[in-house]
């Protein structure tokens, strides 16, 4: 298993290709409801890609609002969701907040990971929410100063 930044373009529209696969044909995001303002190499968020068998797998991205980390877009692709990745891209996502400074970290988890995130120091911070169709909470978690 491997964390790659994501810095070329090749590599973007790899992500890009793991998302449309998992967000759109899997649970029926709209199209034009993925990809927004912030999924280029300018600087307004960081993306990863996981890698499995040097496969890329897996991706996630991370951006800035107000000195916290928003981590967004995680997901992995359905064949591979049993290896530990998740928990890999959430720790690189972190590890990218606590080198901008950030002391907490959000997210915007569908309702049927909140286990997952919980194992990982995420607590619920909101109600149930719909975003794209799927309901999802808003989870939080302070990180630890180094």
């Amino acid at each position: 298993m491997k964390v790659k930044r994501v810095t070329i373009d090749e590599d973007l529209r790899v992500a890009f290709a793991i998302r449309k696969e998992v967000f759109v044909k899997e649970q029926g995001v709209p199209l034009e409801d993925e990809f927004d303002q912030f999924d280029t190499l300018n600087g307004l968020c960081e993306h990863i890609l996981v890698h499995y068998n040097e496969q890329p797998v897996g991706t996630g991205r991370i951006r800035f609002i107000d000195g916290v980390g928003k981590l967004e877009r995680i997901c992995i692709l359905e064949s591979y969701r049993k290896f530990g990745l998740g928990k890999i891209i959430i720790k690189a996502l972190e590890e990218i907040a606590e080198e901008r400074g950030a002391s907490q970290v959000k997210l915007h988890g569908q309702t049927q990971a909140k286990g997952f995130y919980k194992k990982l120091g995420y607590r619920i911070a909101s109600n149930i929410f719909m975003e794209d169709g799927i309901p999802h909470i808003l989870m939080l978690k302070e990180l630890s100063r180094k």
